[in-house]
């Protein structure tokens, strides 16, 4: 009898977390109207879809927390490739370059995803207030993390994004929304990721300052020595913490920022490659091409090229 009860609340909340999906799909659908990407009226909270299985793209992550709706995707940092659907969330600490492929969009329908951009100041003032003790501990690996979509997140996400309704509701319920959400992913077992990268004095707290300079000033030329001052660590725990959290030293981790950067211009803004070459730091026309090459599997022109006859 008891196997029988609990197999009755496991189909319980399978039906409430399907009805639940369903209603965020309805919802990120009609908000978005014809549009690929866009803001909402909730801050930090923006909306992603895509109709088929797409070329790869490249981004650069911030604090973020990332939630498929409907679909599957893949993500590569720095050669680790790791794949999520709605089962799970995406949990990005710190600024990361990536390269994202959607894998399935979901059968006959669009792939759609939400994201909710994290305030580290909201972090910490939620994890001082928790009992430290009921956090998940902490465990050293990359700030890019992968966690299980639970019943209380998969509420509260929804319970944001209701708020869209709901306007009037946003500037008092927001901040409470996205408070539990943190305490709901502080709570998750990569939660100490997040925690570690944002409070004060940790090793993972003053890495992450050499990385928010990196991601402020890729296009200057910078030691190693000099990221370490700035982090206020010695030069060796600098380099190890630093690849421990992004998977890359502090020196591949600016030439990433600067490939996705000049990407980004030719796509964007049109920039010749010459030219993107330049703004973002190069000297060498002919070591761009080559690492751009390295990293994107062709070199500049042929890349965009390829990329924009996908679009169309």
């Amino acid at each position: 009898m008891r196997l029988a009860a609990n197999d009755d609340l496991n189909q319980t909340h399978i039906d409430r977390d399907a009805e639940t999906r369903t209603m965020l799909a309805d919802t990120i659908t009609r908000h978005m109207g014809d549009n690929v990407g866009c803001d909402t009226a909730v801050p930090g909270l923006s909306f992603y879809r895509c109709g088929k299985a797409a070329k790869s793209v490249t981004a650069i992550y911030e604090p973020c927390l990332g939630v498929i709706v409907r679909g599957r995707k893949r993500i590569e940092l720095a050669g680790h490739v790791h794949e999520y659907d709605d089962t799970g969330f995406m949990l990005a600490a710190i600024d990361l370059p990536v390269t994202s492929m959607v894998m399935d969009a979901g059968g006959m329908k669009d792939f759609l995803s939400m994201v909710l951009k994290i305030d580290l100041e909201m972090v910490r003032e939620v994890a001082a207030a928790t009992d430290a003790e009921t956090l998940a501990p902490s465990t050293p690996a990359t700030g890019l993390a992968f966690g299980p979509m639970t019943p209380a997140l998969l509420d509260a996400l929804s319970r944001l994004v209701g708020l869209i309704d709901t306007p009037r509701d946003i500037p008092v319920m927001s901040n409470l929304l996205q408070r539990e959400i943190l305490y709901r992913v502080l709570n998750s077992p990569v939660g100490g990721r997040l925690r570690q990268t944002a409070l004060a004095g940790t090793q993972s707290n003053l890495t992450a300052r050499a990385i928010a300079w990196l991601r402020e000033n890729f296009a200057q030329a910078i030691s190693v020595e000099d990221l370490a001052e700035i982090s206020n660590m010695g030069v060796s725990t600098l380099h190890h913490h630093f690849r421990a959290m992004t998977a890359m030293s502090p020196l591949q981790y600016q030439k990433h920022l600067r490939l996705h950067e000049a990407r980004r211009l030719m796509l964007a803004e049109n920039v010749a490659a010459g030219t993107a070459a330049m703004q973002v730091g190069y000297e060498s026309a002919t070591q761009f091409s080559r690492e751009y090459r390295r990293l994107f599997g062709a070199p500049p022109l042929q890349d965009i090229k390829a990329i924009r006859a996908t679009a169309a």
